[in-house]
This record gives structure tokens, C-alpha cells and sequence, in this order.
């Protein structure tokens, strides 16, 4: 599958390339024809060098493909790689696929209510409060905002063009857990719901400057994300091609920024924003873009 957005060869960064939908992402650039320039980011050092050597061997003639060891929570780590991928791919930064994510690995730490704890009714019980864990937090919404920091800063160095061509593509991994309560893990549905406010809300931003940002929200995908492999037993899996589709159809159309895909089964529908309530909550979010300021 090949869009005709690309047609020459590219210069594409991935975070969590090395698994999951970041690995098919990676997989479905390195066997284009093209030869582009790949680069995967992954907190896991041993699998992304294993997975660089293995694509690089399956595609020698397509593709350059390296790895850069990367936890994207880390705006140092984040900022480091970044410079690095652009001066190794020829001061180029075409397409970011802001993908990396975790899960909360279970019940969430969110919340802990008494009476799941042993305390009778009406007993505070002896144990305090605990702080939750907000590392899902940290990966999948701040680790977004630091690499469509980034994409955007690299992609606006490139020669404006007159053709209506893309200037660069950037591609979140949100979730259809991001359109739904998702009671089991509300940590990661707020991280979720959040990268689809960015990209909706950041379309806008930087449509003047010709760069694109666009997000794909997946139904349940059989990936290394979940505690479980098991837990897919008992769900309706969207296949992993369907996904591709969905970045197919963000990269053919230069036009289309601030969409959202929700990918489910063999469909890939894009979910608008919500319609303002009335008109005067309309009047007053387009005040603020015209103020230029809030």
C-alpha cells in the first residue's frame, strides 16, 4: 500500500517503532519503494536494535533504518534524538509518528475506595492516601506534547512551497479509549482523550505553516500493550491493517489536518469535534483564535 503523497523518499521518525503499532507503522514505511529514511525510538534498547537490523535486512535496497534508545517522557531524551535524526537524515524531518504509549498494567492506581479494602462501611480504615501512578500519563500525553514540539520545530526549517504540498506530516496514537468513558483504566483514557484535544485543537495552530497533525484512535488491536495476552480472547480485534489504512489515508491528502480516525474492525471513520452547545459557546472559542490569545 503506497499513498501518492509518497512518491519520493522520505525522512520519518517513529517513537515506539519497536512493537505494536509503532513496529507495523515501521514495517509498512521500510517496504515501500521508495527508500526512505527511517528512524524508530524505543525505550527498549535490546528489541529496537534487533528490530533496525532485522528491516534493514528484509529491505536493504528500500530503506535506511536506525535506532535511537528513547524514553519519550523525557524532554532531554526526546530533544537529543530529534537533532540527531535530522542532521543523520540530511537536515529533513518529513513525518513524526507520535506513537509511543503504555498502559496502566491492570487495575488502575487512580482511585482506591475503602470498601475494596477491607474497611467496614463508614470506616476510613488506618492506610492514607497513595499518590497514583501517573507514568501513563507521562508517556502517552506529555510524551506527545514534547514530540509535536519538536516535529513542528524541525518541519517549519523546510522551504515554503507553492504547489499545496505538505510541509510535514505529524501522526498521534491516540484511542478509541479517548472517545469513550473507559472506567477500567481512567488514567489512560485521560491521557487519550487528551492527545485528541491536542491534535484538534493544534490543527489551527499551524495549518498556516503547511505542517499537518492528525490522529488515529484504534480499537482493541492485538499488541504487547496489555498485561495480558489472554484479555484478547475475550474482545473483538480490529485487524493491524485497517490502522495502515488509516495512515495511508492521513498521508495521501495534504489538505487534511485536525482529524481524528477512529480505526474499528475494517472501518476507518473520522470522528468531528463535538458541536458547540449553543451559539454564543461557538462565538466565544472563535473570539479566542481572533484575539490570539486566552
Amino acid at each position: 500500500m503506497s499513498s501518492k503523497s509518497n512518491s519520493k523518499p522520505k525522512s520519518i521518525l517513529i517513537t515506539g517503532g519497536a512493537s505494536g503499532i509503532g513496529l507495523a507503522i515501521t514495517r509498512y514505511f521500510a517496504g515501500q519503494p521508495e527508500g526512505h529514511s527511517i528512524a524508530i525510538l524505543d525505550v527498549n534498547a535490546a528489541t529496537g536494535e534487533a528490530v533496525a537490523a532485522a528491516l534493514a535486512a528484509e529491505f536493504p535496497r528500500r530503506t535506511t533504518i536506525s535506532f535511537h534508545a528513547c524514553d519519550v517522557s523525557s524532554w532531554d531524551e526526546q530533544a537529543r534524538v530529534f537533532e540527531r535524526v535530522y542532521r543523520e537524515h540530511g537536515n529533513a524531518l518529513d513525518v513524526v509518528v507520535a506513537n509511543a504509549g503504555v498502559s496502566e498494567q491492570g487495575a488502575t492506581t487512580l482511585v482506591k475506595l475503602q470498601s475494596e479494602s477491607g474497611a467496614g462501611s463508614g470506616e476510613r480504615g488506618e492506610e492514607g492516601p497513595r499518590k497514583p501512578s501517573v507514568k501513563t500519563v507521562e508517556v502517552n500525553l506529555l510524551g506527545v506534547v514534547y514530540s509535536v514540539n519538536l516535529a513542528v520545530h524541525y518541519m517549519d526549517k523546510k522551504p515554503h512551497v507553492q504547489d499545496g504540498t505538505s510541509r510535514g506530516s505529524i501522526i498521534c496514537t491516540a484511542s478509541n479509549a479517548g472517545l469513550y468513558p473507559f472506567p477500567i483504566a481512567p488514567l489512560y483514557a485521560a491521557s487519550k482523550f487528551g492527545v485528541i484535544g491536542l491534535v484538534w485543537s493544534t490543527a489551527k495552530v499551524i495549518e498556516r505553516a503547511g505542517i499537518q497533525i492528525n490522529a488515529l484512535a484504534p480499537a482493541v488491536l492485538d499488541t504487547n500493550i496489555a498485561p495480558d495476552k489472554d484479555l484478547f480472547k475475550h474482545m473483538i480485534v480490529t485487524p493491524m491493517e485497517t490502522l495502515i489504512r488509516g495512515v495511508d489515508q492521513f498521508l495521501a491528502d495534504p489538505t487534511v489536518s485536525g482529524a481524528v480516525a477512529e480505526v474499528h474492525g475494517d472501518k476507518v471513520t473520522i470522528r468531528p469535534p463535538h458541536e458547540f452547545v449553543d451559539e454564543d459557546s461557538r462565538r466565544n472559542i472563535e473570539t479566542f483564535w481572533k484575539l490570539g490569545y486566552a
